[in-house]
């Protein structure tokens, strides 16, 4: 199918990362805050409808409009933060031998040596919590033999090691974030393992509402947004999809798929995954789909540079995904770049928050501007190539050709 000159309606189905915090009401707030950047930054306006919250997705409806252009889009937030919550509400002793266990099935099942292979960033964060967490108990033994000698006494000794090591539980791993990691890597092992009985029934249930919207909805275009882990759900659920209909995207509106910051690879090249690589296997070959994936260097948590199919080994061609690599610093004023880049997780988040400055990547013109993910994809320098400083969007940028991204960048 080829691109309608101007995308007017949009469905949305966003999967966000594994984020304990990002409960419908949080994730809606956040949403109208990031997208005020957005009316800022591309001189648009936008309104959004109150949030509708159910058990497998909260919905809102957004009206955004340039001065040449509107768009009305329904924005679906796929909801997994209760199976988040499900981890997070074992007791302590639980979590932390449960992560530890899926650190060793990771590092066992050869994902360590994949990401050395293809990230030496992510194999790093990978490898980070455990060091720290590693370092804490040593100390808080050391601490304890110290003081068990001191004093002559063993049980003081194990007293003074119980204390230093509650107070890093309660400090410095919360402060550091170490629990949510660990929790992560607690999901991930027993996803991998097909453990989660509960997600498999939300993603059956919206592969459905995707199906049937697909087949009878209005909406110019459908887009399936994962972030970090959640790109790996994107997929699980996109295979659903076209378990229901395998010509999902070809007959019906047009389907895209984008991976942002994706985490796909995190669970990809575990060697026991192999229900995850049959269904990123079928995404990749459906060809009704157009996938893009965005990559950064910058931000650890994704792998930079790396094509998610071929590197696991599996059948793909050149342009499934298409990659774009993208640059968080130019999506900020300077000073605020300069105030998150140490901050990996806030950096991470900048895939799904409101830029300050006009890019090749921008979230909510991906999900409310009247471009399509496709062209977006393929111009240049994005949508910062196909407006006006007033957010007039430039005629030209309704041709979706190649040769109109062609002459958009030659104009810019």
């Amino acid at each position: 199918m080829t691109d309608h000159p101007a995308i007017r309606k949009k469905l949305v189905f966003h999967i966000g990362g594994y984020d304990p915090s990002m409960v419908p009401e949080a994730a809606y707030r956040r949403f109208v805050r990031e997208l005020r950047r957005f009316e800022n930054t591309w001189k648009a306006e936008a309104s959004v409808s109150p949030p509708t919250v159910e058990a497998d997705q909260a919905t809102w409806d957004i009206t955004t409009t340039g001065p040449n252009w509107r768009v009305e889009t329904r924005y679906c937030l796929v909801r997994w933060d209760d199976v988040i919550g499900t981890v997070a509400r074992q007791p302590w002793w639980r979590r932390i031998v449960f992560s530890q266990l899926g650190w060793i099935d990771f590092a066992v099942g050869g994902a360590l040596v994949g990401y050395m292979r293809t990230s030496w960033r992510y194999a790093l964060f990978f490898i980070y919590p455990f060091l720290i967490f590693d370092a804490f108990v040593i100390a808080a033994w050391l601490l304890g033999g110290f003081v068990a000698s001191v004093s002559d006494s063993v049980w003081i000794g194990a007293a003074a090691a119980l204390v230093v090591f509650v107070g890093f539980l309660r400090g410095p791993c919360r402060w550091l974030g170490l629990a949510t990691l660990f929790d992560d890597w607690t999901f991930s092992s027993a996803y991998v393992h097909g453990g989660y009985p509960v997600l498999d029934h939300k993603l059956d249930v919206i592969a459905k509402v995707i199906d049937a919207a697909a087949r009878n909805t209005e909406a110019d275009e459908i887009l399936v947004i994962g972030h970090s882990l959640g790109a790996v759900i994107a997929v699980d659920l996109l295979a659903r999809v076209l378990a229901l209909n395998p010509l999902v995207g070809e007959n019906t509106p047009k389907v895209a798929f984008l991976s942002v910051g994706s985490s796909i690879l995190k669970i990809g090249l575990h060697r026991g995954a192999k229900r995850f690589h049959a269904a990123l296997q079928r995404v990749a070959g459906a060809s009704g789909i157009f996938w893009t994936e965005y990559q950064a260097l910058i931000d650890v948590m994704n792998f930079y540079k790396t094509n998610p199919v071929s590197e696991i080994g599996l059948k793909t061609t050149p342009d499934r995904p298409v990659l774009r690599i993208v640059k968080i610093s130019s999506m900020l004023d300077p000073v605020s770049y300069e105030r998150i880049r140490r901050n990996f997780y806030r950096v991470h988040n900048q895939f799904v928050s409101g830029n300050e400055r006009r890019t090749a990547y921008d979230y909510f013109m991906l999900v409310c501007g009247p471009l399509s993910a496709r062209l977006q994809a393929k111009l240049p320098n994005g949508p910062a190539s196909a407006f006006e400083p007033d957010g007039t969007l430039i005629s030209a940028a309704h041709d979706s050709s190649d040769a109109a991204g062609s002459a958009l960048a030659a104009r810019r």
